[in-house]
Order: C-alpha cells, then sequence, then structure tokens
C-alpha cells in the first residue's frame, strides 16, 4: 500500500514539474509585436498613445516608428521593398500606378474579404471617398486583381482659405467669401490698393500647382475631356486648356498671387499664413492642425476655389488622406489586419481627430470636430483626384504642365506658348509609347 501511495506521489510531482515547464516556456515567449512605419510628424504623440492602449487592451505590442519627411519616407520604403525588408505595416506615397507595382510584387495583402465580413461591417466605417483611393476596380488598367489593398486613416480636401481680419480691411463680408473668378478678381485689385499680399501656397512643389489648375479643368471642360486630353485624343493648345493656364496670369496680373509664389514649399506657405502675411491660402485640411500651432488665434475661413465656368460643376482634390497597408509576407499579418481594425473604430478615429485635428475616415466619428474642419469635410463629396481616373499622365508632361504655369507666372511664357510644350513632350511621350509596343508585338 505504502509503495503505491509513493509511486503515486511521484508520478504527481512529475506531471506538476512537465505543468511547470510548459507555464515556464509559455511565459518566456515573446509577446508579438507588429511594426509600423509612417511619414505623420503631426500623429508621432497620438500614435504612441494609441498603441499603448491597444497593447494593454489586446497584449500586442505595436511599434510606431516615423520617418520623415515625406521624400525621406518614400525613399525607405522603396529600398526596403527591394530587400524584401518591409514592416507589418506601412503606407505609399505616390501614384496609383506605384500602388499597383507593390501589389503585383506582392508586398500588399488584398483585404477584400476582411472588409466584407460581417456583411460589410469593417467597410462600413468609411467614407465611400475614402476607400476609392485604395480600391483597384474591375478592368482597372494596372492589371491588379479588383480589391481594396489599404486602410484609410482620415481624409482631406484641399481648397482656399480666406483671413478674416484682412476680408474686414478691405470692406469685405468675412462670412461671404467669393463664388466666382470675377469676384475673386475684384478683391484681388483692393488687395493690390492696400499693399498686401494675395493668395500663398506652396507652388515649388508641382503638386500644388497641378491641383489647382485640375480643379479649374474639371470646372471649365469637365472630366471626359480631361481624360480625353490624357489618352491623347485632345490636344494641351485645346482653347479650353488656353482658358486653364491664362487663370493663372489673370490671377498674377491682378495681384491675387504672393509675391514669389513659386519659389515657396508648402511648409513656408503655410508660416507665411498663420502669420497673417497674406489674404488668401491654397491648402488641404491638414492646415487646421499646422495653423493651430503656429497662430491658435488666427481667424480665418473656408471657401471653395471660385467657379470659373456654368458649364460643370466644380471638383476639387480630396478623399482619403492618409492610407496604411498590410505586407503580404508579413508573420504577424493577422495581427496586424485586427490592429487597423481597432485604429479604425469610431473611438479611436475621434481621439486621433480631437489630437492632431484631421478628419477621420471613419463616417461616424465626424462629430464635435473643430469648426474649420467642419467646413472641410462639408465638400468631400465633390472630391475627386487623379489616382481615381482609371489612367495617368505621362509624368514628363505633368512636370512639363506644372512648370509651365510657374514659367507664365513669373512672365517669362505666355500660357499659348505653353500649351505648345506641353503638347509638344505630349506628342514625344505617345510615340515612344508606340514604340514600345511594336517592338513588344516584334518579339
Amino acid at each position: 500500500m505504502f509503495r503505491k501511495f509513493k509511486i503515486i506521489n511521484i508520478l504527481l510531482i512529475l506531471s506538476l514539474g512537465i505543468l511547470s515547464c510548459d507555464r515556464e516556456q509559455e511565459v518566456k515567449q515573446p509577446p508579438k509585436v507588429v511594426t509600423v512605419w509612417h511619414w505623420m510628424t503631426d500623429r508621432k504623440d497620438a500614435f504612441a498613445e494609441l498603441a499603448q492602449q491597444y497593447e494593454k487592451k489586446t497584449g500586442i505590442k505595436v511599434n510606431f516608428e516615423l520617418y520623415a519627411p515625406s521624400d525621406a519616407y518614400t525613399q525607405k520604403v522603396r529600398a526596403a521593398a527591394q530587400g524584401d525588408t518591409l514592416p507589418d505595416i506601412f503606407g505609399i506615397l505616390g501614384e496609383m500606378r506605384d500602388f499597383a507595382s507593390f501589389i503585383k510584387a506582392g508586398y500588399v495583402e488584398d483585404l477584400t474579404e476582411e472588409m466584407n465580413k460581417d456583411n460589410g461591417r469593417w467597410r462600413n466605417y468609411f467614407f465611400k471617398k475614402a476607400l476609392e483611393v485604395n480600391e483597384f476596380t474591375l478592368d482597372n488598367i494596372y492589371g491588379v486583381r479588383p480589391g481594396i489593398y489599404g486602410v484609410p486613416i482620415d481624409i482631406m480636401t484641399i481648397q482656399m482659405l480666406y483671413n478674416k481680419r484682412f476680408f474686414r480691411e478691405l470692406g469685405l463680408d468675412p462670412e461671404q467669401p467669393p463664388q466666382d473668378f470675377d469676384e475673386f478678381i475684384n478683391i484681388g485689385k483692393r488687395i493690390k490698393e492696400r499693399g498686401l499680399q494675395g493668395m500663398v501656397s506652396g507652388w515649388a512643389e508641382l503638386w500644388m500647382i497641378d491641383c489647382l489648375a485640375n480643379n479649374f479643368a474639371f470646372n471649365i471642360m469637365g472630366k471626359d475631356k480631361v481624360i480625353k486630353t490624357i489618352k491623347g485624343e485632345i490636344p494641351y493648345t485645346d482653347p479650353d486648356w488656353i482658358k486653364v493656364l491664362t487663370l493663372f496670369k489673370r490671377m498674377q496680373d491682378e495681384g491675387l498671387l504672393y509675391n514669389g509664389i513659386v519659389t515657396f514649399i508648402n511648409k513656408t506657405a503655410e508660416q507665411l499664413f498663420a502669420n497673417e502675411k497674406a489674404v488668401f491660402a491654397f491648402n488641404g485640411s491638414w492646415c487646421v492642425n499646422v495653423y493651430k500651432g503656429m497662430n491658435p488665434n488666427l481667424d480665418y475661413g473656408v471657401m471653395l476655389p471660385p467657379k470659373v465656368s456654368d458649364n460643370y460643376p466644380r471638383s476639387i482634390w480630396g478623399g482619403a488622406g492618409s492610407s496604411f497597408m498590410v505586407n503580404a509576407k508579413s508573420n504577424v499579418k493577422k495581427e496586424a489586419i485586427e490592429f487597423l481594425k481597432w485604429l479604425t473604430e469610431k473611438e479611436q478615429q475621434i481621439f486621433l481627430s480631437k489630437t492632431t485635428f484631421n478628419l477621420p475616415a471613419n463616417k461616424d466619428s465626424v462629430i464635435d470636430i473643430h469648426p474649420r474642419l467642419a467646413e472641410f469635410a462639408d465638400d468631400i463629396e465633390i472630391t475627386t483626384h487623379p489616382r481615381l481616373w482609371g489612367i495617368s499622365e505621362f509624368p514628363r508632361v505633368i512636370e512639363a504642365f506644372d512648370k509651365g504655369i510657374q514659367s507664365i507666372i513669373i512672365g517669362e511664357k505666355t500660357p499659348q506658348e505653353v500649351a505648345e510644350e506641353v503638347q509638344e513632350i505630349k506628342e514625344r511621350e505617345l510615340n515612344k509609347k508606340k514604340l514600345s509596343r511594336s517592338k513588344l508585338v516584334g518579339e
């Protein structure tokens, strides 16, 4: 009997030892870590706080790694893709063709299935416009399988702003900004008379010029004609494109543009408007946070770019501001997706909006936001973006067009001369494309 009892004790001790070892191994296993690369300096502290909340809630550690400015970030992401060292979550800054190249190389997870689970619960978080720039539709020109490949973190619109104090000094109603181009031009005359500076923007950055030029083009000729131009069916020497270019000359001639506007990066332009050195600014909704930091007492309003034609409705650039992608090769892919679901829930989106003054991508989170942000949000439904057009203009043509506008502003070239130069480059690029295709066919 004693021998039997002894054997039972030995077995019990052994089993407890095994359980103890198992527990020890479990404890020793390092917690899972999700690494996120981003470029958003204004969200550094907010992201860190959210990461702490998520770790406390789930035990999953999230490391946000900031690489700025955006140019340096873009280079880092591209180098990491070449070296197969991308993090678990990252963003892609660039055109739709750049996005497509990452997907086709196998670096971006297709999130369509996750978005559509539970009757599209995750998908329904977002403004439709926020998802569009992350989605490839059927028969897209990039050869990407249809689906949603990115998660919008916020939305943005790019519009004009005006200083209300200056409006009062100029004898204008600060609650009634100009609606059409003639009203806008007339204000330029008052600005000149008072010795003030007109509109400031970061027009050393070509994309900012391109943005306003596209706004004018959509209003004058409509989206279809813009697309036909990109396809090569309509030349840039068309009278409607001359009208677009001429608008920039008129703004310059009438004193509506800040002296030296083509030499300013956007950060410089933001400082000038925040310090009340300009009557108008052309900038995106992110500026609400920027101006708050530079001059909390700045009194300004938000307005659509002035209407230049009654032929077509106005459109402005906008949609998703910042988006994250999940690395399809990540070892913690499931955890990365779950974190992004949590990050885009209503509560976290409200927190981000209140702490960083960016428009939330979650449509249920647009509550109790800064009044200036609300003015930007009101126009989200009329936004467009080249990434959504299903076709891309040649980069050299875009560069020639935008640099041409710079030359018009400084008086080096006329609108007609710029249009002819742009069309010449366009035809050259089209011929290169045809030659390249014929070579492929010959092979």
